[in-house]
This record gives structure tokens, C-alpha cells and sequence, in this order.
């Protein structure tokens, strides 16, 4: 069986990487019970570093916003160079608050 997507980067998601399902809407904005996407802690990370919860559930509630998204695009640039299992601490600055 292949590999999962990461449907944030678009890169396989191997068993031995680091990986954690993420609410499209954070869960104290809402979304406790809503979609969840499986993703590399790496991107996971780099959202949660970039965007504080109400932007999140605001404006960058669906994958496709997410990557659309200017400050994501040097990220999903960076990490598309990176092996699939690769992983370290978010390369993003953290959020405003």
C-alpha cells in the first residue's frame, strides 16, 4: 500500500515520519468535531507557528487556503526539497499574537 499524501506539502507521508492530524478549524474555535487532514509535524508546526487560532478558523480553514497562502509559500517551497521522513523544528518565525 502506498504511502499517505500530505495534502499540505503534497509529499508521501512514510511510516517513520513524524506526523499528527490537524483540525481544519482549531478545536477551541469550533472545530472539535470537524474535518481533520493527517499531516508531517513539520508542517503541522509551521501552520500553527505562522497563524494564531482565529486567522486559522477565519480565513485558512481548508487545505487549499493554506497553501495559498503567501507565508506559507517559502515553507512548501523549503520543505519540497526535503526527504519525506525529514523533520526539525519549525523553520517559521512564531505567531503574532
Amino acid at each position: 500500500m502506498a504511502d499517505p499524501i500530505c495534502p499540505l506539502c503534497l509529499r508521501p507521508i512514510p511510516p517513520e515520519a513524524k506526523q499528527s492530524l490537524d483540525h481544519l478549524v482549531p478545536k477551541l474555535k469550533g472545530g472539535k468535531g470537524g474535518p481533520t487532514v493527517l499531516l508531517h509535524q513539520i508542517c503541522h508546526s509551521e501552520i500553527h507557528a505562522r497563524f494564531t487560532e482565529a486567522e486559522l478558523a477565519r480565513d485558512l480553514s481548508t487545505v487549499g487556503n493554506l497553501r495559498a497562502h503567501p507565508d506559507m509559500q517559502r515553507f512548501l517551497d523549503w520543505v519540497a526539497k526535503r526527504p519525506p521522513a525529514f523533520h526539525s523544528r519549525s523553520a517559521g518565525g512564531r505567531r503574532k499574537r
